[in-house]
């Protein structure tokens, strides 16, 4: 039996003529019902959708295969509980999923719940991690944008391979990640970027604005300046990431610890002293190199003995200071 809330928002809708509601319901409908295997129903649900008095052929995914991998799937791996994150960061990731976990609620108050974030910050610093962990706690497919394959050498194929991406997605619940997100997100008003960028991001831009409430589109840009000005309001959340502070290089190691079960040897606060500076991504290969010289040192290795080693040959790994090569020239 089809939900009451999305009922009553297709009479509602209905009622008042609004098309792009009706859609949104339909479409949330097809996705509700495909959920439940109910596969026949949601084809014709859409099939209906698209048959509408020939309106538009955009009105309604078309829930087939992409003819070429645009997007990659993958089955979520990270938990929110996994990840060291600012407060304000994970209180906003943890309020969208909670609206996406209580949709029928929303809904039968006219309300949708949030689902677009954009993430900023320097790489290796959890923007990708925060993503799969999104899809997991709303329990939903991670689908990758495949840049190599969407961005082609023909005038009007990027826009159009970005079209098939987001017919994709609207075809059932998941969550749509766009790493590097301003290599399709420029600034249209760089006047050093040629008509056909433009063309895309404002293909974009019509994408995002059409995206049904139960798909979440997750963005992540290094240069978030890079972006153009109308893609920042597209997005309902803006998180920025930043690189970990020594009391989370503190935290990550009490966790490691904790989930390994090795001690290292090694106070939480002298390693994070020792690491200060490098990004999440760094500070999880060190872990795992450690863990690779304990495993090979089995039995009777001693894990702060190698520790040490590793830490003397990643403060090697860091790159100098300009004011230390000044230094050294004097």
């Amino acid at each position: 039996m089809a939900r009451s809330d999305l009922i009553l928002n297709l009479v509602r809708a209905g009622a008042k003529g609004d098309m792009a509601q009706f859609q949104k319901t339909v479409e949330a409908l097809a996705s509700d019902e495909r959920a439940k295997n109910h596969a026949i129903l949601a084809d014709r649900l859409i099939a209906q959708l698209q048959g509408n008095n020939g309106r538009s052929r955009t009105l309604a995914p078309q829930a087939r295969p992409l003819s070429v991998p645009l997007v990659a799937e993958l089955i979520p791996g990270r938990h929110i509980e996994d990840l060291i994150l600012p407060q304000e960061a994970e209180k906003a990731v943890r309020e969208l999923v909670e609206e996406q976990h209580r949709a029928d609620l929303l809904r039968s108050y006219n309300l949708e719940p949030r689902n677009r974030v954009l993430l900023a910050g320097p790489p290796g610093n959890g923007k990708t991690s925060l993503a799969e962990a999104i899809a997991d706690a709303i329990n939903a497919p991670l689908l990758v944008v495949r840049y190599e394959a969407v961005i082609g050498s023909y005038l009007g194929e990027t826009a159009q391979r970005i079209g098939q991406v987001f017919e994709h997605a609207r075809s059932r619940q998941c969550v749509l990640f766009f790493d590097e997100f301003d290599v399709v997100g420029k600034e249209r008003g760089d006047i050093h970027e040629t008509g056909e960028i433009k063309r895309v991001v404002s293909s974009l831009l019509l994408q995002v604005d059409a995206l049904p409430s139960y798909v979440v589109v997750v963005a992540a840009s290094n240069h978030p300046e890079l972006l153009d000005r109308a893609v920042w309001r597209r997005f309902q959340i803006r998180l920025e990431l930043p690189p970990p502070k020594q009391g989370q290089i503190e935290e990550w190691f009490r966790r490691f610890e904790k989930r390994t079960g090795h001690a290292l040897g090694l106070s939480p606060r002298s390693l994070s002293q020792s690491l200060r500076g490098i990004s999440f991504a760094e500070i999880e290969d060190f872990g795992t190199d450690v863990l690779r010289r304990i495993a090979l040192s089995q039995p009777g290795g001693d894990a702060k003995k190698l520790a040490e080693q590793c830490l003397e040959q990643w403060k090697k790994r860091f790159a100098p200071k300009s004011s230390d090569i000044i230094e050294e020239d004097k």
